[in-house]
């Protein structure tokens, strides 16, 4: 039901902020003032991205899971929707996912709200070390067992 009003209530706000802004700054402004937000989010989209994918790879050729990276990254695909989506209401949240603290932070409640919902929290194989999914996604040290390994030969059969 949430959603159903997000989708309805959303483009009754774009018209009604498009019009309000319309009517101070003329059609043509504010449309270049729509399609400007549009192309300067979409640089900066692609920039964070190549960023947020190159950190991700870095995490995984180190052996570790990069789940708050994946995180940011669907984070940055929302973002990317909505700037590309007309509107000025959507242009400021959209702008808002690109800005990194609040990326970061959203990426953050949405990787430690999965951890917390997956079964035995362990979500992307990420685990600290008492085997207790880490809240940011990001895995502590990791565990290390030691033992000792005697090789028997077939000979003292």
């Amino acid at each position: 039901m949430v959603w159903l009003s997000i989708f309805f209530f959303v483009p009754i706000a774009e018209m009604y902020l498009l019009m309000t802004v319309a009517g101070y700054l003329e059609i043509w402004p504010t449309l270049g003032l729509v399609i400007l937000t549009a192309v300067v989010g979409v640089s900066l989209l692609k920039r964070q991205g190549l960023a947020t994918l190159s950190r991700g790879m870095q995490r995984f050729n180190g052996g570790q899971m990069p789940g708050m990276e994946i995180m940011e990254g669907l984070c940055l695909a929302i973002a990317g929707a909505l700037l590309v989506t007309p509107g000025l209401l959507t242009d400021v949240i959209g702008f808002a996912l690109l800005w990194p603290r609040t990326r970061q932070w959203l990426a953050g409640r949405l990787l430690a709200r999965m951890l917390t919902r997956a079964a035995g929290g362990q979500a992307f194989g990420e685990t600290g070390r008492s085997g207790q999914a880490t809240s940011t996604g990001r895995p502590s040290a990791p565990v290390v067992l030691e033992g000792d390994y005697e090789h028997k030969s077939d000979s003292s059969r």
